[in-house]
């Protein structure tokens, strides 16, 4: 089963839930067999990480997934998350956002 989300890597998200809620953060990576996104400076945890070949050990600040639900987009001129719709024009699939009808 495939799994599409009208977010994608390089959007501008705000988290709605959970510890970190209210930041915003870029989405680096996106996990669609989870259903989860790594977002930039959010859900950060320590980790003990073991010495490798190419880089020492000791305790690392890692990002983590967090589930797509808890994100929404981030509309910088509202200053707040928005939901985004899709539209056709010129037979190319747009997104826009749905409160203020721009394509993003």
């Amino acid at each position: 089963m495939s799994v599409k989300f009208k977010l994608k890597k390089g959007d501008d998200v705000i988290v709605l839930a959970g510890k970190d809620k209210g930041k915003t953060g870029k989405i680096v990576k996106m996990i669609p067999k989870k259903m989860k996104a790594i977002v930039s400076d959010i859900n950060k945890v320590k980790k003990n990480q073991k010495p490798d070949n190419n880089q020492p050990g000791g305790i690392v600040d890692k990002d983590m997934p967090i589930h797509v639900s808890n994100l929404s987009f981030y509309d910088p001129q509202l200053k707040k998350g928005v939901k985004i719709s899709y539209k056709i024009e010129n037979k190319k699939k747009v997104r826009i956002n749905k409160s203020s009808g721009k394509a993003i």
